[in-house]
């Protein structure tokens, strides 16, 4: 995977040394639209592509089989070919969206990557990890298909309100809570300091991913650590209906394994208090509003299980997180 970091502008010359010629489709929603299709686009254009777009409505509700489908039929009316390419320009929902484009048309073609969240640049934009949700869950319809470029411009996040930063906040804390160290003390505001890192921040959380996922690419073993708070996390957001997003959804699934962890004495008191004064210190609420039995509900069609049992990711320690596979029925307990 090829992790840029520029501004939107330079976009078309960064993508010429991939694809000389041809057409580029960009995939974007109405929000984005606004701000940045234009600028896009006009980078775009002066590199001689023919250009498509595809807007979409905003949100996870837009991320169903409809949707994909009616922007496959226009890619294909719109003639893109085997050599063509797909820009994804947006948050985490076009991203994914996007990806799943490009990983099934003509069986795979160049997906460019422009995040416009600060939950994209440090999460869903790497990896190749694309997909759909279905009426069961999130991100049940999917396939793997590495960017060929992501291209991060920070100065987009200008225009994200508040609730949006925190959305992606919560995935550079679970970074942190992997990683340990330097890291997790960046995370942790200094009173006489209020001057975040953020672009320290996310160019540590992206490489963390990066370097994961260039060992384990397909999700069989270490990159699943990434899942921190994911299980319960997602089950979270299908119970809200997407309506509690995705970050602060995580931070109540890391809330949650974190208290059973310590509960069961794999994790001591120091540990504890660490990961939830953190996630308390930056203002999530930790609060579920569902049951546990809802929430197995949900988890029994979690992509993430295998058989009558899931992989759970546990922490012990701050900087030691591990792959702990428990069956389904015991989750009650």
């Amino acid at each position: 995977m090829n992790l840029v970091y520029g501004e939107l502008s330079n976009l078309g010359e960064r993508i010429k040394a991939i694809q000389p010629s041809g057409s580029i489709g960009i995939i974007t929603d109405q929000n984005v639209a606004e701000y940045y299709l234009e600028s896009c686009a006009e980078s775009l254009r002066t590199f001689g592509y023919k250009l498509s777009y595809y807007v979409i409505s905003p949100g996870e509700e837009s991320k169903n089989g409809e949707v994909y489908l009616s922007i496959l039929n226009s890619m294909a009316r719109d003639e893109l070919t085997r050599t063509d390419g797909i820009v994804a320009l947006g948050g985490g929902v076009v991203g994914d969206l996007a990806g799943f484009c490009a990983a099934t048309y003509l069986r795979g073609i160049n997906i460019y990557q422009v995040p416009t969240s600060l939950l994209a640049m440090v999460d869903s934009s790497i990896g190749g990890k694309t997909g759909i949700d279905l009426e069961a869950g999130k991100n049940l319809a999917g396939a793997f298909h590495m960017p060929s470029l992501i291209y991060q411009d920070q100065s987009l996040l200008a225009t994200l309100p508040e609730e949006e930063l925190l959305n992606g906040m919560a995935e550079i804390i679970k970074c942190g809570i992997l990683t340990g160290g330097d890291f997790f003390e960046m995370l942790i505001p200094k009173e006489d300091d209020m001057d975040i890192p953020l672009d320290e921040m996310i160019k540590k959380s992206a490489e963390l991913k990066l370097d994961i996922v260039s060992r384990d690419p397909l999700d069989k073993g270490e990159r699943q650590l990434l899942n921190f708070g994911h299980t319960f996390g997602h089950a979270i957001e299908k119970l809200s209906d997407y309506e509690i997003k995705h970050g602060f959804a995580v931070a109540m699934g890391m809330a949650l394994i974190t208290e059973i962890s310590h509960e069961r004495g794999w994790c001591d008191g120091d540990t504890r208090d660490a990961i939830i004064g953190i996630l308390d210190t930056w203002g999530y609420d930790m609060e579920i509003p569902y049951s546990m039995e809802e929430m197995i509900e949900v988890i029994r069609v979690d992509k993430k299980r295998k058989g009558d049992s899931i992989d759970l990711i546990i922490p012990y320690g701050i900087g030691d997180c591990r792959i702990t596979r428990i069956p389904i029925d015991e989750l009650h307990e």
